[in-house]
């Protein structure tokens, strides 16, 4: 390369082709201080979208130019040169973002649908999650070391092994062959009802007696703490104080929850039955799994049948039943507790759906006001009748 091209608005872009090595490196790194001069103040990105290799001596370049600039960062870099700052440790040293694959989801069939995001099936073999975060790059990787972990620990999930850029927004590939949903087999093979109850019982028993070590996780206690802290403004004093109450009581447990364990994020692959969606793995009390649960399958599109079938791709009796079926499986010789369990669960359930209207300024609507004030009178009633949410 003999000249590199340089843009200044806000941002001074630098861009660079071919080969950054011992030949050209401090020529380059003379012409790039020279452009900065005086603006050594202003954020510098450097796209490598054209760069096909990169020598010690390019890095020395990047790292003096870092050094001189705390908001540096690159971008656009391609696998062989992003795998060249990976072995070195550069990514660690600096913000390095790598030049994504595109894939497109336009007609693709849609196999789960959680918190974060929707997945979509591309092909026969794979599957993409699809962030609603334009920003999600330090979400992805959250999942993609958690999830690392859960299958360390015994858990049979899906591992992504690409990011690829889908639109605006970022997602994450993962191989599932000839998978099929729980919710597909729920539809289309209504048979097989008690087989997708009894693996989803033997997948919950998994996930919450495996242990975890402290640090590993996120607690959610502390997220149902955070819940009922932000809708205190919104319930009577007095019951603001127990529900923030019920939540504190609860004891630190490092067993884990997977916090959004539904129908659609069960998959059948071949002999074996995997779990999908990681992002919300955390260690905590069951109570927070059970009540991710109602919410998925009754609270959040509770009578409103049209929009349960749109989530989860069944409808509500068949959500309802499969609900209880696996929580009363689930319990085993306690299952005749099941309506105080599901009692306590509705009361972390409510706390996080109320949350989640407010937040996303859904109570501002029609729909969504009716819904806060509705779960509001039942969280009211329920506080009145239990003073703990443990079981």
């Amino acid at each position: 390369m003999s000249e590199f091209k340089g843009v200044k608005t806000d941002v001074i872009t630098i861009y660079l082709k071919d080969r950054l090595d011992s030949k050209n490196a401090e020529r380059i790194e003379n012409a790039i201080f020279d452009y900065i001069g005086e603006n050594n103040e202003m954020p510098i990105v450097m796209d490598l979208k054209e760069l096909e290799y990169i020598s010690s001596s390019g890095l020395r370049t990047l790292l003096r130019i870092k050094k001189s600039n705390k908001d540096f960062r690159v971008i656009n870099v391609n696998s062989d040169v992003y795998e060249i700052f990976d072995m070195t440790g550069f990514n660690q040293i600096m913000d390095i973002e790598k030049a994504y694959r595109v894939v497109s989801v336009e007609n693709c069939e849609e196999v789960g649908h959680g918190a974060n995001g929707r997945v979509y099936r591309i092909d026969n073999d794979n599957v993409v999650k699809v962030y609603s975060d334009v920003n999600a790059l330090e979400e992805i990787k959250h999942e993609r070391e958690v999830a690392k972990k859960a299958l360390i620990l015994g858990i049979p999930t899906a591992i992504s092994y690409d990011v690829v850029k889908v639109g605006d927004c970022y997602g994450s590939v993962f191989e599932l062959l000839s998978s099929k949903s729980f919710s597909q087999i729920l539809d289309e093979e209504p048979d097989k009802f008690q087989w997708c109850v009894d693996e989803a019982v033997k997948m919950l028993r998994r996930i919450h007696e495996t242990e975890v070590d402290e640090g590993d996780l996120p607690e959610i206690r502390l997220k149902g703490i955070s819940w009922a802290k932000y809708i205190s403004d919104y319930l009577p004093q007095d019951t603001a104080s127990k529900l923030i109450s019920v939540f504190e009581k609860l004891p630190y447990d490092n067993h884990m929850v997977h916090g959004d364990f539904h129908s659609k994020n069960i998959h059948r692959v071949n002999s074996e039955v995997l779990i999908i969606d990681m992002d919300t793995l955390a260690v905590g009390h069951p109570v927070f799994e059970l009540a991710a649960m109602y919410s998925a399958f009754i609270g959040y599109n509770e009578g409103d049948s049209e929009g349960l079938k749109q989530f989860l791709g069944i409808d509500l009796e068949t959500a309802t039943k499969f609900f209880e079926a696996v929580v009363k499986g689930y319990l085993g010789d306690a299952s005749d507790k099941y309506e105080e369990v599901l009692d306590k669960a509705k009361i972390v359930a409510y706390t996080r759906m109320i949350r989640r209207n407010i937040k996303r300024g859904m109570i501002n609507e029609e729909k969504g006001k009716a819904q806060v004030e509705l779960w509001t009178g039942r969280l009211i009633k329920l506080l009145e009748k239990y003073d703990s949410i443990d079981f």
